[in-house]
């Protein structure tokens, strides 16, 4: 029965080493598993992020440019609007001279008819004097 009750005790001890091995063996996996499921969580994470960044990159790029064109936009309206101004201000200093012109044709259209009537008055005089 010694060597039964050994055989026993041989046959346990070596499950009990089976089972430990087993267990060591499936930590060993379980560990590679979660360690590759990390390093790909890590990677993906990294994509996503990168992916991010590069979305609000393109949208603060795109900003940029356009920020650009407006700014390229407001100098060109800018010189316009200079330019229009000179050239109103030329058309209002010549319409003044027209104004002038026009104000001094009719003062002298006015002083020739004052003229007129001063001749047509000094021929009256001269017309009666000669007749009587």
């Amino acid at each position: 029965m010694e060597r039964s009750h050994h055989v026993e005790a041989g046959s346990l001890e070596a499950s009990l080493l089976q089972m430990i091995n087993d267990h060591t063996h499936a930590s060993i996996l379980q560990r590679e598993n979660t360690e590759k499921a990390k390093k790909e969580a890590i990677r993906n994470a990294m994509r996503v992020s990168d992916l991010l960044v590069n979305t609000v990159n393109g949208g603060v790029q795109q900003i940029f440019i356009n920020e650009k064109r407006v700014e390229m936009e407001i100098r060109a309206l800018t010189a316009t609007i200079m330019r229009f101004s000179k050239q109103t201000d030329q058309w209002l200093a010549a319409s003044h001279a027209i104004n002038n012109a026009v104000k001094e044709i009719g003062d002298f259209e006015n002083w020739m008819k004052t003229m007129e009537l001063d001749c047509k008055s000094i021929s009256a005089a001269i017309c009666n004097i000669h007749q009587t």
